[in-house]
């Protein structure tokens, strides 16, 4: 059953719309920043978000690579993230303002 969601997932073109979801999902769990973060998006392996809080970007900030590699962890536990999607893949690197 998993390969045919995965399947359907890939000729439908969904991909890339569901892998970003999955990410930002992937970015409120890990960080625990979500009532904080005031947007979000991602280009070419790099997520960008903004955050309200001054004090938890700056606690935040010296975590960078932690919460990447926590993030592309959580993405390969799930069976809907479709990780050979050429336009979002794993996350490479995280950008906070």
């Amino acid at each position: 059953m998993d390969e045919i969601v995965k399947e359907y997932i890939r000729e439908m073109k969904i991909a890339s719309g569901l892998n970003e979801q999955l990410i930002f999902a992937a970015w409120d769990a890990v960080s625990g920043a979500a009532p904080y973060t005031v947007s979000r998006y991602l280009k070419n392996g790099v997520l960008y978000c903004s955050l309200s809080s001054s004090v938890l970007r700056s606690r935040l900030y010296p975590k960078r690579e932690e919460l990447v590699r926590r993030i592309n962890e959580r993405l390969l536990e799930d069976g809907l993230f479709v990780k050979d999607d050429p336009r979002t893949g794993l996350v490479k690197q995280l950008i906070l303002r």
